[in-house]
């Protein structure tokens, strides 16, 4: 199973995409969520990580995702895998 991490803000329009994929692939209950508003250390490592602020990003076993349509089309894809 990959361990998937979501890096987002309730508030932003592309993070809605992606936590909607969540809920059509029952996915949902499987993603740890960090909300960058509330959590400025998980911000900061998102920035030392990709070099980059925006949300959304998820993180796939550590290696991050960015791209509210990429992600909406992996989570798609791969959803019968995780």
């Amino acid at each position: 199973m990959k361990k998937l991490e979501l890096y987002y803000y309730p508030e932003c329009p592309y993070c809605q995409i992606v936590l909607n994929a969540l809920e059509e692939t029952r996915l949902k209950d499987k993603v740890s969520y960090y909300n960058i508003r509330q959590d400025s250390s998980r911000r900061d490592k998102l920035v030392n990580d990709t070099g980059r602020g925006t949300v959304p990003c998820l993180y796939i076993d550590g290696k991050p995702m960015h791209e509210s349509r990429d992600i909406a089309n992996w989570l798609h894809q791969y959803a019968k895998e995780i």
